[in-house]
């Protein structure tokens, strides 16, 4: 368990150069994932050469964002991921030891240093210890999340509250208490937890009768995690709908987003009006018509 939390540690400063660099592309794409399109559609054709309405590409929107807000106004939001990140590293490990889990030690892919075959008993080992720790880092990171979320939803109707980091933590605390900071925390670990499960499963079975080179098992898990991703895409969108959803925010607020009184419900509506896979294209971005609009 050091082992690991040094590992995280060290590679804290690059996740943290990552995160910066990446943020106005994160920021578009929470503003896409709650539905705020404020550039039109405009007539094209899709790959295969049918009509379609295509939305502007995530770079379009930033420099839609940028226009609106300046350069520095693209960062709207990176002070609280930045805490996220810094309280998933520094604290993860200390609450599983305080809730009195032990963590087995274990190699990431299991027998990848040796020529034995994959055995099944590992690879639940090594889910296990993923599963409690995704949790224990969602537990801890999830509060500035929902800090982050609302500051960059802010942009969409110009919420002076929601401006700052310390506005935003008061913002939330006034109007939703303490449980506001877990707003959307249910589909957020569900996704996250689906998809640890669900590669461990399949990363044993392509180890085990498909990829028969070593060297090569150290890349099932990432690929097949970005597989799994793609399938849990719209749970992401589920929690980051409800982190805003019935806040002080005109982003979280009729008209532009209904009244969710569950999470299930804002699956169910995502899901009916075919917007559950928001943002999970940046590029090509075709405009779907939600149901309401079409009746």
């Amino acid at each position: 368990m050091d082992e690991i939390e040094k590992e995280k540690i060290a590679a804290l400063p690059s996740q943290l150069l990552v995160t910066t660099i990446c943020h106005p592309i994160e920021y578009a794409k929470v503003l896409i994932q709650l539905g705020y399109e404020p550039l039109a559609p405009r007539r094209s054709t899709t790959l295969f050469g049918r009509p379609a309405m295509i939305l502007p590409n995530v770079f379009q929107y930033i420099k839609y964002i940028k226009k609106s807000d300046g350069f520095f106004g693209c960062y709207r939001g990176l002070s609280a991921k930045v805490l996220g990140l810094i309280a998933s590293s520094q604290l993860t490990s200390k609450v599983i030891y305080a809730c009195g889990i032990d963590l087995p030690e274990i190699n990431d892919p299991p027998n990848i240093v040796t020529d034995e075959e994959p055995k099944i008993e590992d690879y639940y080992k090594l889910c296990r210890r993923d599963m409690v720790m995704h949790t224990a880092s969602v537990i801890v990171s999830y509060p500035f999340h929902v800090v982050s979320v609302r500051m960059m939803a802010s942009f969409i109707g110009k919420e002076e509250d929601y401006c700052s980091l310390f506005g935003t933590i008061a913002a939330i605390y006034r109007d939703d208490g303490i449980l506001g900071f877990l707003h959307g925390i249910i589909p957020k670990l569900l996704g996250d937890l689906t998809c640890v499960a669900v590669t461990g499963i399949l990363a044993y079975y392509v180890n085990k009768y498909l990829v028969k080179t070593k060297d090569l098992r150290y890349y099932t898990v990432p690929l097949l995690t970005f597989v799994t991703s793609t399938v849990t895409y719209p749970l992401v969108v589920v929690s980051t709908c409800m982190a805003v959803a019935g806040s002080s925010l005109k982003a979280g607020n009729p008209p532009l987003m209904p009244v969710y009184p569950s999470w299930q419900s804002c699956w169910r509506d995502l899901l009916r009006n075919k917007q559950h896979k928001r943002g999970s294209s940046l590029i090509f971005r075709y405009y779907i018509a939600p149901i309401a609009a079409m009746q």
